[in-house]
């Protein structure tokens, strides 16, 4: 293995966060990734568009993470090109469970977070290294700040949370995961799937969430 293909595939360390809302989905990380005591990233990017209804968040190795993105990014266009309709989060979380069991001699180092709308129901879905997979009817996180953002989330859910009010949640609770765990700061990423359209939330939006 070469040295930049070793570094890339012990770059770790996150906190990912996924709820579902009355109206969608809202999902966030940060953008720090660690080489064990060594920030190796400030930007590292954790939550990918899929298409206009999925989307994807990574913890783990990068290398296996971002390989098995692009490859959902392929199966969406053929998906896509055949079917005439987007990928769902229920037909991506499938297919990522397929290869993950396919490669459990040589797993792929990952946790990945599944989120969006499968016929306009908002859906999460949380997969693990070996393909096993739970889809939640509330909220997740993954990554090593997750068992910290965990306990604030599950202090707030409630079913009749919209998008608007679960994006506060997702930063706060990112927020609080920086202060305990020292692989994930850098700032916040936020991004929300509602019937209008996967958002992206500019680093000025983000500033204005009320704290």
């Amino acid at each position: 293995m070469e040295n930049k293909d070793f570094y890339e595939a012990i770059k770790k360390g996150t906190t990912t966060i996924g709820i579902v809302c009355s109206d969608g989905v809202a999902i966030g990380s940060d953008y720090r990734a660690t080489m064990d005591t060594f920030i190796a990233s400030t930007e590292a990017i954790k939550i990918y568009r899929i298409n206009d209804v999925l989307g994807i968040t990574i913890a783990g190795g990068v290398g296996d993470a971002e390989y098995l993105v692009k490859l959902l990014k392929v199966q969406n266009e053929l998906y896509s090109m055949d079917e005439g309709k987007p990928l769902s989060p229920t037909s991506a979380t499938s297919l990522l469970s397929l290869i993950l069991q396919e490669n459990k001699m040589y797993p792929f180092y990952v946790q990945l977070i599944i989120a969006g709308l499968n016929k306009g129901v908002p859906e999460i879905y949380n997969i693990d290294p070996l393909g096993g997979y739970t889809k939640e009817s509330k909220f997740t996180a993954t990554g090593s700040g997750s068992l910290t953002a965990l306990g604030y989330i599950e202090s707030i859910y409630a079913p009749e949370l919209t998008t608007q009010d679960a994006v506060k949640h997702v930063l706060k609770g990112l927020k609080i995961a920086m202060k305990r765990d020292a692989a994930t700061g850098d700032g916040t990423k936020i991004i929300t799937i509602t019937k209008k359209g996967f958002k992206e939330y500019t680093k000025d939006e983000i500033e204005k969430i009320p704290k």
